[in-house]
């Protein structure tokens, strides 16, 4: 295994049903099982999903789609470093806010952060997540290049950048849709984090 992971082929293929097979599958479940845990415990009911697909599946659905996908990229093993990166990253980063979203519930929170952003210059907006999603980019990019082709830097750099690509993706769909909504009375400056009177 050490030698399959440190190979500087990053494009090669491992034999279905083998053992560096059964590794890869477990790790792609792994990861993808942190992304769609950490998304129950933010968005149990997927309102505050950002991706369309995932939402469309539902979580029966998504489960099914998730397991059937892992046997598929373990025989990619830079595919499937790059996606356990990746959803790893999206995990910890749906896990930032899940607190505030448990404590106010999923349509408040959804609520508060749609009529901040009606607040907020787009431009401002815009270009924050460029520079966050950049500077993202910029440490994936980095590991890849000095990677020297060896399969996880190479791969955990490629899913690093994947990462920011999703981030700066759905970010700004949802940031797009929250500016057409049409703001309630009582979403108007109404603070999901204030008590109860």
């Amino acid at each position: 295994m050490n030698r399959l992971l440190n190979s500087p082929e990053v494009d090669m293929l491992v034999p279905f049903g083998s053992l560096h097979y059964a590794v890869f599958v477990l790790i792609v479940l792994f990861a993808r099982g942190a992304d769609l845990f950490s998304t129950w415990v933010a968005t149990p009911t997927l309102e505050l999903e950002a991706n369309p697909i995932a939402r469309l599946l539902g979580w029966r659905a998504g489960i099914l789609v998730n397991v059937l996908m892992a046997a598929v990229i373990a025989i990619l093993p830079l595919a499937a470093v790059s996606i356990a990166t990746t959803s790893l990253m999206v995990a910890a980063r749906n896990l930032q806010a899940a607190w505030i979203v448990r404590a106010v519930g999923e349509h408040a929170y959804r609520s508060w952060i749609a009529a901040r952003y009606r607040e907020t210059s787009p431009g401002v907006f815009l270009c924050l997540l460029i520079l966050q999603t950049g500077f993202i980019s910029l440490i994936g990019g980095v590991l890849m290049l000095f990677s020297g082709w060896q399969l996880v830097p190479f791969g955990v750099g490629f899913g690093i950048i994947v990462y920011a690509v999703a981030v700066a993706l759905f970010t700004g769909i949802s940031m797009r849709k929250a500016g057409k909504q049409r703001i309630s009375r009582t979403e108007t400056g109404v603070s999901p984090f204030a008590e109860d009177p």
